[in-house]
């Protein structure tokens, strides 16, 4: 969805009008949120960013209608990860450094993940996939996770 805020020179205005980059496009999508998988190479099947729609640095910025939607969404976003893959925690993490437009990692922590990549160790892992040091997931896993998160967004959206 292209904003009205749309700002050209900011990358995550331009995913979130384009729908892509990310293994397989938009999962979900309303006037405010819009979530979707990570880009290949992922270092786990279910890394998912959620992003305002509107071109907005982060939550001491929202607007009311943001501020009030965001914990429910996150809430909702969140538990549904969990059931869809199985993880029993996810992590939320948004710096915002990158770029000045609010972008949030939810990411599943798999019981079996090395006790060397959960918490901060996750940013390693990362790492460590993108330096072809650690062999990351198949697109193919990360795909399957994206569609069945689609499939029960749909099938139970987020409150609006």
């Amino acid at each position: 969805m292209k904003h009205d805020s749309y700002d050209a020179s900011c990358s995550v205005c331009e995913v979130n009008a384009t729908g892509v980059p990310g293994q397989g496009g938009v999962i979900w999508e309303d006037k405010l949120w819009f979530v979707r998988h990570v880009p290949s190479p992922s270092a786990l099947a279910g890394w998912i960013m959620l992003h305002t729609q509107r071109h907005v640095q982060g939550p001491a910025h929202f607007n009311d209608e943001e501020m009030i939607a965001f914990g429910p969404v996150l809430r909702h976003i969140s538990r549904t990860l969990e059931d869809v893959t199985g993880a029993p925690r996810v992590y939320l993490v948004a710096f915002g450094e990158s770029f000045p437009h609010m972008h949030a990692h939810l990411i599943p922590r798999y019981s079996d993940l090395s006790p060397e990549y959960t918490a901060f160790g996750v940013a390693d892992l990362t790492r460590a996939v993108a330096s072809g040091a650690e062999p990351g997931v198949s697109d193919e896993d990360a795909l399957a996770i994206a569609e069945k998160l689609r499939e029960a967004l749909k099938a139970d959206p987020p409150p609006s």
